[in-house]
């Protein structure tokens, strides 16, 4: 009996050191399977025969141990190793690796399973799918405002790859920059001439006649206080000479004349005219001939100032040091001294309701200290009319550079224009900001933009990504993005409690716990990486490792089988 115990024992040596290679061979078989987890085997002995029974001392004899001849080995367990592997860069959106305990869930005919391998695609539906069997990654959709919904009720991730999304017309622009506090003033202020007026070259103009002889024209464009250009014509007709007279009382030579000028805008219509007649040019007596004292103060009060409130202009006009005299024409005119007017602008696309693009300038002008003007325009290729439309009020700054929000005109501004194409009509409010998040007035250089506006124009789905929270979120052909879906994820209070059911995923079991389903994050401790795939966390040296240890063991338990083979044959002829 005792030669069959040990040949039995040895025999389940071999058993179970060939279950351990067989766990082996499939852990080397798998280490380039993706999510995969390597599994071990642990044993332990079988029931112990008693030889001698132990006994307890006494107070004359001391105790004695028991006897006992074990009955071989068994399986104690085989264990999956959970631990994290090491992830491989794909590049794949869908590709996904999980960092942490969590697994993901996928649905097959009704049927529940869980995995660590992330190697997804988009079947034909739009469908999160594992491609291998066709198992549909669960989740959450968003819908279609791009609101996840609350809880974890999971469904089919279904993603329309031909989603669009609609055009929103624009009614909020925010500005921001600055408005240099020193600047000019933006409107002409000063029309100054300068130089001689060939009078030799101008015949008097008879007292009727259908031509009148005059200097050619001095043209100079001046400003309003948006800064709108005008184009102002001056010419000079002469009306009388007179021949110096000895005296008494001397009286010099002079010639008179009269001013035209003609304002214009830059469609060429005339919107003011006029004339300042009776300027007189003496000779001083060196040949020179400028205007005299009394000329002079035909431009005193108003006669040389052009001031129209309903274009907002409103400047003076110059032409003291102008001479009269036979020498050559040299008349030439300048608003202030050729100074370029203050204009900052800045412009920022915009969209209606068809989405189509728009170009939104708003423009600010200088008109006192601390007060500025601003207009908002779209130009006549944009508008149903075919005609620039705009509109335009003033911002007031407080001592600090800071805008003063209660004196913005008006209150609410607003820019409104009815697109071309069959839009419908566009109100855009403008926000001008405040403190020092909008506009400032510092003493710092002019600059304005636009921050941001709140149109777009329709789009179609170009893109997506998956953030480490699950979050698919699609990307759109004008640069939006809206959230489209969540991946859950499912924790257990015992993983090896799972069976594998293979195509990498598994399934709950009895003592694997009920799946608790959660988002990626703190509530899973989880998290996932796009573009990435978990890799075997079999170690081959480690496995090669135990495959010597194994193979050693089932060689001695082989070993004892063919000892006690030969005990028993040795015992078998004994009767020769």
């Amino acid at each position: 009996m005792a030669l069959l115990t040990s040949l039995f024992a040895g025999v389940s040596g071999l058993k179970n050191h060939q279950a351990m290679m067989d766990v082996i061979g499939n852990n080397i078989s798998n280490v380039n399977t993706i999510g995969f987890k390597g599994s071990r085997v642990t044993f332990s002995d079988t029931f112990n025969q008693f030889v001698k029974a132990g006994t307890n001392p006494t107070e004359t004899t001391g105790g004695t141990n028991s006897f006992q001849i074990g009955l071989g080995m068994k399986v104690n367990s085989i264990d999956r190793n959970w631990n994290q592997g090491t992830f491989e860069r794909t590049g794949i959106t869908t590709d996904l690796a999980l960092q942490g305990p969590g697994m993901f869930v996928q649905k097959s005919n009704g049927q529940t399973f869980f995995s660590r391998a992330g190697a997804f695609v988009f079947d034909a539906k739009g469908k999160l799918v594992s491609p291998q069997n066709g198992a549909v990654v669960q989740g959450k959709v968003a819908n279609s405002d791009g609101v996840i919904p609350p809880g974890n009720n999971l469904e089919d991730i279904v993603i329309d790859t031909n989603l669009k999304l609609p055009a929103i017309s624009t009614t909020s622009i925010k500005w921001g920059g600055n408005l240099k506090s020193n600047s000019e003033l933006t409107r002409t202020q000063v029309v100054t001439q300068r130089g001689n007026i060939n009078s030799s070259a101008i015949s008097v103009a008879p007292a009727v006649a259908p031509a009148i002889d005059t200097t050619p024209p001095s043209n100079v464009t001046v400003f309003n206080e948006y800064g709108d250009p005008y184009t102002l014509a001056i010419t000079y007709t002469k009306t009388a000479t007179a021949a110096a007279v000895v005296g008494p009382p001397a009286v010099p030579a002079s010639d008179t004349y009269t001013l035209n000028y003609d304002l214009k805008d830059t469609a060429g219509t005339s919107i003011a005219s006029g004339t300042i007649a009776g300027l007189k040019f003496e000779d001083d007596g060196t040949g020179n001939f400028p205007l005299d004292a009394a000329s002079l103060a035909k431009f005193d009060g108003t006669a040389n100032r052009i001031n129209l409130p309903a274009n907002n202009i409103d400047f003076t006009f110059d032409a003291t040091t102008v001479t009269s005299n036979s020498s050559t024409a040299t008349l030439s005119v300048s608003a202030d001294n050729n100074r370029i007017p203050n204009v900052v602008s800045g412009s920022v696309t915009v969209f209606d309701s068809l989405g189509t693009a728009h170009q939104v300038t708003l423009k600010y002008t200088k008109i006192a200290d601390n007060t500025w003007t601003w207009t908002a325009s779209v130009p006549g290729t944009s508008t149903a009319s075919g005609k620039s439309e705009s509109t335009n009020g003033t911002i007031l700054f407080n001592a600090d550079g800071t805008l003063d929000s209660a004196n913005i005109s008006p209150n609410n501004p607003q820019m409104t224009f009815i697109p071309k194409g069959g839009a419908n009509s566009t109100v855009i409010d403008l926000d001008f900001g405040s403190g020092f998040g909008g506009i400032t007035q510092t003493s710092s250089s002019s600059v304005v933009s636009a921050l941001s506006q709140n149109g777009s124009p329709s789009a179609s789905l170009s893109n997506m990504n998956i953030d480490q929270y699950g979050n698919v979120v699609g990307i759109f052909s004008n640069g939006s993005s809206k959230s489209l879906a969540q991946i859950l994820v499912a924790t257990f209070n015992n993983l090896n409690g799972l069976i594998s059911v293979g195509d990498n995923m598994y399934t709950a079991y009895a003592n694997s716990g009920e799946p608790r389903i959660g988002s990626l994050g703190e509530e899973t401790n989880t998290t996932v990486q796009s573009g990435a795939l978990e890799q075997s966390n079999v170690d081959l040296s480690e496995e090669f490792t135990k495959m010597i240890v194994s193979q050693r063991g089932f060689q001695a338990n082989a070993r004892v089988i063919t000892t006690a083979d030969a005990l028993l044959q040795e015992i078998t002829q004994l009767v020769r």
